[in-house]
């Protein structure tokens, strides 16, 4: 008789994860959920707090906590024991609820997922992992039977709230265009708004930042590294070598965006081609670390020449590079805190077109609308200043969409 694995080691570790984990905040997508979905996928860039809304889900919406095992598939527990193994066990033992996290660090995850997913058709299955990870119509197709999410960072209004300043619904771009000014009165009213969003800026889009306030931008390096040297090769099959370029990569760009880069000059620094530079930016992007924007936001899936780079947020700048430049500074935040509900493109007059629709310059308050004078629909995203007027908006106030 084979002698049956010992699991109390790991349901003890899922048991203590999540009654834990607390719940007096909770970052916006949790509500969004549809949690009776058989099959959801999480997906987001490391630090923005996936495990953590996981555990919120379980400690706070599972009656019966024995019905459902959370595991991380970077434990070490995993290098000496089949995790089919531990979900055949759960499931026998009454498993009604298998929550997945990390996901990307099992070779072959989609298969594995897709397997647990067929066998064990009463059981509701929750996995997450690395905003690199793809999903499509592969080997193991899970695009049929699975709901996706993304986590993005911090908003600035999501900060608001876990800071305890102001709780405030996100409000609709449509909503802040029209309205924006008795809403910036409203919280001006009740707080130094500008101190905060300075802070933000700093060390706000990360939610580990109240764990470690001392050290947040060695902490946010760590995270960098550990999605270069650990994340990107378990999802993609690349060198060492591949993994140095694109961190040199990044580093040339955090210097330089977001000028309209030259991006042949860009690929010779790196001693690479324009196929293989191309795919190390993107994963750059995919991975939370860059953003991109072209005139034609779609187009960025494909390997096109991007018109600028950003990082992808102001917290990375502050952790990335030792100058920090006002005017980019405002034009990342404003991109980074737009494109998470909005397609954001590269018009030719100003600085970002929203859905094709809305003209945005960035500036700060000697801004004017002298180069998008005429142009319907057009605005000014204002820094330094609390509350503005008609078509001037405040720049703090964009975070305020998610």
């Amino acid at each position: 008789m084979i002698e049956q694995p010992d699991f109390s080691q790991i349901e003890r570790i899922s048991s203590r994860r999540i009654s834990k984990v607390p719940t007096a905040f909770h970052r916006y997508l949790f509500g969004d959920i549809d949690w009776n979905d058989r099959l959801i996928g999480i997906k987001g860039p490391k630090g923005s707090g996936k495990s953590t809304l996981i555990c919120q889900h379980i400690k706070e919406q599972i009656t019966d906590k024995s019905n459902a095992l959370y595991i991380s598939l970077d434990d070490l527990w995993f290098t000496t024991h089949d995790v089919r193994d531990l979900v055949e066990y759960h499931y026998t033992h009454g498993g009604k609820y298998l929550f997945l996290d990390e996901v990307h660090y099992f070779p072959l995850w989609q298969r594995l997922v897709k397997n647990i997913y067929d066998e064990y058709s009463d059981m509701k299955i929750v996995f997450s992992g690395s905003s690199m990870l793809k999903i499509d119509s592969g080997e193991a197709d899970l695009s049929r039977r699975l709901q996706t999410y993304t986590l993005n960072g911090m908003s600035f209004r999501e900060y608001l709230l876990y800071e305890g300043l102001y709780d405030t619904p996100p409000l609709s771009l449509d909503e802040l265009l029209k309205n924006h000014i008795d809403i910036a009165m409203n919280i001006t009213a009740n707080i130094k708004v500008l101190q905060a969003f300075e802070r933000y800026c700093m060390i706000g889009y990360y939610p580990f930042y109240k764990e470690i306030r001392k050290s947040f931008e060695q902490r946010l390096n760590s995270v960098v590294n550990q999605i270069l040297e650990s994340d990107y090769p378990t999802i993609e099959n690349v060198t060492i070598s591949t993994i140095r370029k694109t961190r040199k990569m990044l580093m040339l760009l955090a210097e330089s965006v977001p000028q309209k880069v030259n991006m042949s000059q860009l690929f010779r620094e790196l001693e690479t081609d324009r196929n293989q530079g191309s795919k190390m930016l993107l994963v750059l992007q995919r991975s939370g670390l860059v953003n991109l924007l072209d005139d034609d936001a779609k187009s960025l899936n494909k390997m096109s020449k991007p018109q600028k780079i950003y990082l992808n947020n102001t917290n990375l700048m502050y952790a990335l590079t030792t100058q920090i430049n006002t005017g980019t500074l405002r034009e990342t935040f404003f991109l980074n805190q737009t494109a998470c509900s909005h397609e954001v493109c590269y018009p030719k007059q100003g600085d970002f077109l929203i859905d094709h629709k809305y003209l945005f310059e960035v500036g700060g308050k000697s801004k004017t609308f002298e180069q998008i004078k005429d142009i319907p629909n057009s605005y000014l995203a204002i820094d330094g200043i609390e509350t503005g007027s008609k078509n001037r908006i405040p720049l703090w106030m964009f975070g305020l969409l998610y």
